[in-house]
């Protein structure tokens, strides 16, 4: 893509804080001292980092679940984005995955400020995300990209800051059955106890596993852009014409991956059918991206019923019949009285 002339710095520009990012983060005292603090982190970042603001006027910023995303114009008029999230454990991390990868497969970081969850990224096309192809021509994109960030472990720095995959599903063995109970067990045992299978054999297996890898456990549709200059950014430029975002990295299994893919877009599956369409799904992505199909189901089905339970906690009941519908029919025997699967929500659909 190529560069607009340089620009004179200016003085720093207010940026508006989304009203749905605001509406989030007002529900609770540390949100509402974060959004208090944006303002000042906005302007100390565009200033030290030599930034222009590169909004439209009366445009808003990009914001996902907990971040706000600037586009912005470095001092050689050449374009970034710049994130602040909320402080929590995965955006703590976030940087050190990105650094590792140092753009291949995923966004490129080009400076971060761990003090205020602040990166200055590359800028992709944010209205361009794999949910906008096909299914499947989205696969071989998807496939494509997981091989890249599927990176091995070495000397540089940063490895320790990640928690290790066996670790988490050594915790979900003793959190789950107490939280199932703690809630008025709202589903099967038996399908609880599908979950806690795949948490004592997986994490077992994690554990003795000589192939840890780095893993972005959050790599659905949209959370995959197109990246600017390729053209078409479709299924035919391939790994290439897209890069991952907002990774909530960890260490372990690439099949663990595997899962968002199969909770997100299931009015895409047909309606008649849509549970051999859904492991079949499973099956394609898995074996696009070198992965073994049965332990990628494995993996959907604990971390279907984990949801499950945070969203009962919340009482999220169009999440929640989401969440048993997938877990269940990979489990092998879906629930019955829960709705199609093409009324159910999409995630983020239900706050």
């Amino acid at each position: 893509m190529l560069s607009e002339p340089a620009r004179p710095h200016s003085a720093v520009q207010p940026v508006p804080i989304p009203a749905g990012l605001a509406a989030r983060y007002e529900r609770s005292s540390a949100g509402r001292v974060w959004l208090g603090s944006l303002p000042d982190v906005l302007a100390d970042r565009l200033e030290q980092w030599h930034l222009e603001v590169d909004l439209a006027p009366g445009s808003q910023p990009w914001h996902g679940h907990g971040a706000i995303v600037v586009p912005v114009r470095k001092e050689d008029g050449s374009p970034a984005a710049l994130k602040i999230a909320f402080p929590h454990d995965e955006a703590l991390v976030e940087r050190h995955a990105l650094a590792l990868w140092e753009g291949l497969g995923a966004v490129g970081l080009l400076a971060s400020d761990p003090g205020t969850c602040a990166m200055l990224l590359e800028r992709l096309e944010a209205e361009r995300s794999l949910a906008g192809l096909p299914v499947d021509d989205a696969v071989p994109v998807w496939g494509g990209l997981v091989r890249q960030l599927g990176l091995v472990p070495d000397h540089r720095p940063g490895w320790q800051e990640f928690e290790h995959i066996a670790a988490r599903a050594e915790q979900w063995s003793d959190d789950l059955p107490a939280d199932w109970e703690h809630l008025g067990r709202p589903f099967p045992r038996w399908l609880l106890e599908a979950a806690l299978e795949v948490c004592q054999t997986r994490g077992a297996v994690g554990r003795r596993s000589a192939h840890d890898v780095l893993v972005h456990t959050d790599l659905h549709f949209l959370n995959i852009l197109a990246r600017p200059g390729v053209a078409g950014g479709g299924a035919r430029t391939g790994a290439a014409g897209y890069a991952a975002i907002d990774p909530q990295p960890m260490i372990g299994e690439s099949e663990f991956a595997v899962a968002p893919l199969l909770w997100n877009r299931l009015r895409d599956l047909p309606a008649a059918g849509p549970g051999p369409a859904l492991v079949s799904r499973c099956h394609d992505f898995s074996t696009a991206a070198g992965l073994d199909p049965e332990v990628a189901r494995q993996w959907g089905v604990a971390r279907e019923v984990e949801n499950a339970l945070w969203y009962a906690a919340k009482g999220h009941r169009g999440d929640l019949a989401r969440s048993l519908w997938v877990a269940s029919t990979l489990a092998g025997h879906t629930l019955a009285d829960l709705p199609h699967p093409h009324t159910l929500p999409e995630p983020g659909q239900c706050g």
